[in-house]
């Protein structure tokens, strides 16, 4: 496939490139910084709420919908802003979700406060849909794969750290908190408790809404210059079938869906792992730290898939073999309890790491001319992280939640293992 043009110059030396990936380093930390709040904000909004599981499962419902109806029109912006315009944009808009979050949690207006993490969401499917190329053509094409991965790192290090921080802010004594909103003997009182409880979150994003917006103005103003694809030679990507669209690729499509059902079962093993942990009653110091524990394990899992990939497994080889072992570990949680279940399914994240990185480039092989539309389809079909924890709140309530998690996971890693064995491979268009 032709390589997109630049209309601006690329990063011509080591320095200049080097002082790009450490920029853009930091907007994928800040962006899985974000993310992977996910979890413990279900924890938290639960109680500052007084929500039951399904309710509190619209968290990530509102975050991740955001890419499904926001992948298509932040690809339009950014073919009119270019990609440093679009970052900075994105994290504008990420800056006014973080205020309305904050605020409206405090005054304790649950449908505003999902209202602001869809808008952060909106500005992070626009920093991604820009972000995520940029990085690509940031250097030489022979070692993108490097800038990616180091991209993932600082994405999945910051997803590690997210709980710990949020922990320490927010959610600190929280299992004294829930006892003595419990024990309080008046209506009044409680909810005077769980107004300042749900105040806790207003410094905290008040503080990251002026770093986001103090880090647009510096993208803008820096020096990274303002890369945009355009045709080569006049013309978009070579199309050898013009008249078939984006329906003649097959195995498009079913990447589309394995991508949705991978982002489901990564959310499901992150952010909804506090709540599995307190199926079994474990209290919630402990139960809001799980997520970094999924982090971790996806943190290790990246390294070990950069490790090898391609030395020793071919990329669809090894996303075959990670869905085999979602499937062992799932099974393993399902037939053990307390910790021992919980370090099941932190252990997913293992699984789950490298899964993204294989998934996207064997989705979208031999598009040609449709990999902008074929792209975008993938970033839409990250709102599978909020269906799939959604529809656990909603089985769990009606057969115990392990057999739950492990009727929507199962088929879901063994759908994955098919992509990785055959699915993937690409059929000429008729």
């Amino acid at each position: 496939m032709p390589e997109p043009a630049l209309s601006s110059q690329s990063l011509r030396t080591p320095a200049d490139e080097t002082g790009g990936v450490i920029a853009i380093g930091v907007l994928f930390f800040i962006f899985g910084f974000v993310t992977w709040l996910n979890g413990p904000l279900i924890t938290f909004v639960k109680l500052a709420f007084n929500l039951d599981d399904v309710n509190a499962f619209l968290v990530p419902m509102a975050f991740y919908l955001s890419y499904f109806f926001l992948a298509l029109p932040a690809s339009a912006i950014l073919r009119r802003t270019g990609m440093k315009q679009g970052m900075a944009i994105g994290l504008f808009v990420m800056a006014i979700g973080s205020v309305l979050f904050g605020e409206f949690t405090t005054m304790r207006q649950y449908s505003g406060a999902l209202a602001g993490l869809f808008v952060i969401g909106a500005g992070l499917s626009l920093l991604q849909t820009a972000s995520n190329p940029y990085v690509c053509i940031l250097g030489p094409h022979e070692t993108a794969a490097r800038r990616v991965a180091l991209m993932g790192i600082c994405h999945k290090f910051a997803g590690f750290l997210a709980p710990f921080v949020f922990a320490a802010l927010v959610l600190k004594g929280v299992d004294s908190f829930e006892a003595d909103v419990a024990t309080t003997p008046t209506a009044e009182a409680r909810e005077a408790m769980l107004d300042a409880f749900a105040a806790r979150v207003h410094a905290p994003y008040m503080l990251m809404a002026a770093l986001l917006a103090m880090l647009g103005i510096w993208i803008v103003s820096s020096g990274l210059p303002d890369l945009r694809t355009t045709p080569a030679d006049g013309r978009d990507h070579i199309d050898e079938h013009p008249a078939s669209g984006i329906f003649a690729f097959p195995h498009l499509w079913l990447g589309v869906l394995c991508l949705f059902l991978y982002v489901g079962v990564e959310v499901m093993a992150a952010d909804a792992i506090g709540l599995y942990g307190a199926g079994f009653g474990l209290p919630l110091d402990a139960t809001r730290l799980f997520t970094s524990c999924t982090l971790f394990a996806m943190l290790v899992g990246y390294v070990a898939g950069l490790l090898v990939i391609p030395r020793v497994f071919s990329q669809q080889t090894y996303l075959a073999v990670s869905a085999a072992l979602g499937v062992v570990l799932t099974i393993g949680a399902y037939l053990t309890t307390g910790y021992a279940s919980v370090a099941f399914i932190a252990a997913l994240g293992f699984a789950n790491a490298m899964m993204w990185p294989a998934i996207f480039p064997l989705a979208i092989r031999g598009l040609g001319a449709q990999t902008e539309t074929g792209s975008a389809l993938l970033i839409m079909a990250i709102c599978g992280g909020a269906l799939m924890p959604y529809a656990f709140g909603l089985l769990k309530e009606h057969v115990d939640f392990q057999l739950a998690y492990a009727l929507l996971v199962v088929p879901s890693y063994l759908y994955i293992l098919y992509f990785g064995a055959s699915g993937w491979r690409p059929s000429a268009p008729s």
